[in-house]
């Protein structure tokens, strides 16, 4: 699965913004508190197509019984935000591959 995340963000209604305009390492923290599982990932691997940047491990939170993964996004000049999207088991799946122990 391959999307433009700021053309979601803008097209759909579809997710959730827990924290905006903060720092990596507060986005870090609040996906660690809120998910129930958390898979860390190297900082460039890819989730829903988008590389995810930040600094190492990079945390990725999953939901499985929402269906939903919380990530950090970060857009130069914007800060870093956690959004929690919807995402189907085949993705929950290739997000657990990534996870580097």
């Amino acid at each position: 699965m391959s999307f433009c995340l700021d053309t979601y963000l803008q097209q759909s209604d579809d997710y959730e913004i827990l924290a905006s305009k903060t720092g990596f390492k507060d986005c870090a923290k609040i996906i660690r508190s809120k998910a129930p599982e958390v898979v860390n990932i190297k900082p460039g691997d890819e989730v829903l197509g988008v590389r995810v940047i930040g600094i190492p491990p990079v945390p990725i939170g999953i939901n499985e019984s929402k269906g939903t993964a919380l990530i950090p996004y970060t857009k130069p000049c914007h800060g870093s935000a956690v959004i929690e999207l919807p995402v189907d088991a085949e993705e929950i799946e290739r997000i657990r591959k990534l996870n580097n122990k």
